[in-house]
């Protein structure tokens, strides 16, 4: 089947509630996305706000309260929230790459295996029933002199030496408590906990729950947006290939990929459009394929996108395509576009800008061109 990037960018507009804006929860938004990166809890709320036929300021900071979601690390070692029945899964391919059994991870990080074992099973211990905040927990941890020379790393931000264990099920983040963080495990969030399922059984979730947002798509460009290519390559294909007739084979403008076989009429159907959309930071429109993605971001502009210390611009969207970049500055949405890009109307920035505003929970912005 021959498709062309403008139908692919159309579909996956759909998919993703951005074209087509529903009553959704943010549960559902997060489901379909295979998660909403949550560094910035404030980008989480604009990621399911924005998809909104009626954005709400607050959908994820409620579903985090009512453990409907659950906030941990996730793909490529960054905070996302999950759907709470589908998170094992993820964790679970995250979990097989074993990341920090490879001696460059033990070299930057000074932790072996068998220590990070060991931190494991007193975590657990520690979490079980119980939601500590950061100091808490590390000054539970240090009493065991096993763990005395990791004090720092453990109460660092970056939270290397606790990404193992979210991998692993063991650790989560629990209910905010005025603002801090707290840790908890995810047994005592979610009632019907099992643990982590195997990966074999795990990788067909996350792989169709994927390519139902993200495809056409190849084993590569998945695994490099789950774990930043760690997974063995063996191992990687073979999961794909397990999927069997569940998958079909699509040629996207000379570039070979697969979606899933049910979704084969829709993506040829689809009419490429050239519709404006506002996205936030850190968006899974354009973190789902990843910023290399040239159809999707232009190389020569990654870097207004990309930017330094992994902060990911709020993005412009026009026909699926990322054209521009935007900030809010006071009360003015200033608008970047890439140069050479045909300037949109007015009138349908300004209308983005409005569903900016109501997902921020702010008045309307004017907009202006920078």
């Amino acid at each position: 089947m021959k498709i062309t990037w403008d139908q692919v960018f159309a579909w996956r507009l759909r998919r993703q509630f951005v074209a087509l804006r529903r009553d959704v929860s943010a549960g559902e938004v997060a489901s379909r996305l295979c998660g909403i990166q949550a560094q910035v809890a404030s980008a989480a709320e604009m990621a399911v706000g924005i998809r909104q036929a009626k954005p709400k300021t607050d959908g994820v900071r409620r579903g985090l309260s009512r453990h409907l979601l659950i906030k941990t690390w996730g793909m490529r070692g960054t905070l996302h929230v999950f759907h709470s029945s589908e998170v094992g899964a993820y964790l679970s391919l995250m979990a097989s790459a074993r990341t920090w059994e490879k001696p460059s991870w033990q070299r930057a990080f000074g932790a072996s295996p068998k220590e990070i074992a060991e931190l494991a099973e007193a975590v657990s211990s520690i979490l079980d029933g119980s939601v500590l905040t950061r100091d808490e927990l590390v000054a539970e941890i240090v009493v065991d002199k096993r763990f005395r020379g990791m004090a720092e790393q453990l109460r660092s931000g970056w939270g290397t030496l606790l990404k193992p264990l979210a991998w692993q099920g063991t650790l989560c983040h629990g209910p905010s408590d005025a603002g801090k963080i707290m840790f908890t495990r995810p047994a005592n969030l979610i009632s019907d906990w099992k643990g982590l399922p195997a990966p074999d059984e795990a990788a067909p979730v996350a792989i169709t729950a994927y390519l139902g947002a993200y495809g056409p798509a190849t084993p590569e460009v998945f695994d490099a947006w789950l774990s930043r290519n760690s997974l063995r390559k063996t191992t990687l294909r073979k999961w794909f290939a397990d999927l069997g007739d569940k998958l079909t084979e699509v040629d996207v403008e000379g570039q070979k990929a697969v979606i899933l076989a049910e979704h084969a009429d829709e993506l040829a159907a689809a009419e490429p459009n050239r519709d404006v959309r506002l996205l936030g930071a850190f968006d899974q429109y354009v973190l789902g394929p990843g910023t290399k993605d040239a159809q999707l971001l232009p190389q020569e502009h990654r870097a207004k996108v990309s930017r330094s210390a992994g902060w990911i611009s709020p993005i412009v969207v026009v026909g699926g395509r990322i054209v521009g970049v935007w900030e809010l500055s006071g009360a003015e949405l200033v608008v970047s576009l890439f140069q050479g890009v045909k300037k949109p109307s007015l009138k349908d920035v300004a209308a983005e800008a409005a569903q900016v505003a109501q997902a921020a929970g702010i008045n309307a912005p004017k907009v202006r061109f920078g």
